[in-house]
């Protein structure tokens, strides 16, 4: 197959622990044709979708190590006609960057985008977790999301919990994300000027329920066309409110409760339907709290703490998904000779 990696720079790869890397590494070893670039890197020519792509070259011996690949690996940029990708995985970083989305609008039926761009659309921010189970209770903490600022404020004032949840609607990795206390009630005010108005234009903010057993950690759940592949737990740092493992967090080996379980039987379905085939849950105590659709991580912590690869499964999925394409298209093309060959027959 050839598969394009759109991703963050090369460069910024933390190789130790990169999930993206993985997935590559993977297609490399099989014998695939890879490629990466960066969104910035896509083009139009002739009317057709072009992309900067940087192919990796092939050697004699491939190497087994992720990490001294990183280091070894030679790429020849090429531009290059994004239908002629079989497989392209959408690995950059959020926020989301629209324009790729626009440009890949034209080859999204021609190529396995994952995960598919109307379905990034839906899902690039926290709104889409927080709308998912719209008027089913417990599913979900409670959630609201505004910008209006004296609502909020008024919400939190009100609320008859002592703690509660504050993030910006577009933030990852857990930036941004603050433990509201009620014995604090004094800078609400200023803090929800800096998160709606600190920007160039108002911004949209969550407030959500504080769900109780949050300060021992969350799960992350990587789902795998509408299935669970592996999870594994995020522990607080100290002093820390957030389990994210770039935010400070310890990852310890999980098996997925009945609770995580259902909200996978749940969630699954929906997912594949809007083409989000490679996505990452976080649960507290049995509450979904997010959706990660755009370069969901944790597959090298969930190897290591379970001997497991989870990326052969990833690209296991894709070539099936590809290989099926093909099969349709062969029999369509033979029927079609079938077809043509009929009236030719005395």
């Amino acid at each position: 197959m050839n598969i394009c990696f759109i991703m963050y720079p090369w460069e910024r790869v933390e190789a130790q622990m990169d999930s993206t890397l993985r997935i590559i590494h993977e297609a490399y070893i099989r014998k695939h044709n890879v490629g990466i670039m960066v969104p910035s890197n896509l083009t139009i020519r002739n009317n057709d979708v072009f992309g900067f792509v940087k192919m990796i070259q092939e050697t004699d011996k491939p190497q087994k190590d992720a990490e001294k690949f990183h280091k070894q690996v030679k790429f020849q940029e090429e531009l290059l006609p994004m239908s002629g990708f079989d497989v392209i995985f959408l690995r950059a970083n959020p926020p989301v960057d629209s324009t790729m989305l626009n440009f890949l609008d034209a080859i999204k039926d021609e190529v396995l985008i994952i995960n598919d761009v109307d379905g990034i659309r839906k899902a690039n921010n926290k709104l889409y977790t927080a709308a998912m189970f719209h008027g089913k209770a417990g599913v979900i903490p409670e959630t609201h999301v505004s910008k209006n600022k004296e609502y909020l404020k008024r919400l939190i004032l009100e609320s008859k919990s002592e703690k509660m949840i504050l993030k910006p609607l577009d933030g990852y990795g857990g930036s941004g994300v603050i433990l509201l206390e009620k014995k604090a009630a004094a800078s609400v005010s200023s803090l929800l000027d800096f998160y709606i108005n600190g920007q160039s234009q108002q911004k949209y903010v969550i407030v959500q329920e504080y769900v109780e057993g949050a300060e021992q950690g969350d799960v992350r759940i990587l789902m795998l066309n509408g299935k669970p592949i592996g999870a594994m737990k995020r522990v607080p740092g100290v002093d820390e409110a957030r389990s994210n493992v770039h935010a400070g967090g310890t990852a310890i080996k999980h098996v997925l409760s009945k609770e995580e379980i259902k909200i996978c039987d749940m969630i699954g379905p929906r997912l594949v339907a809007d083409g989000l085939y490679f996505v990452g849950l976080d649960v507290i105590n049995g509450k979904l709290i997010e959706v990660n659709v755009l370069s969901p991580g944790g597959i090298t912590r969930i190897n290591k703490l379970n001997r497991v690869k989870l990326q052969e499964k990833i690209i296991d999925f894709a070539e099936e998904i590809v290989a099926t394409k093909e099969a349709a298209l062969s029999r369509k093309l033979a029927h079609k000779l079938t077809v043509k060959n009929a009236k030719t027959k005395p």
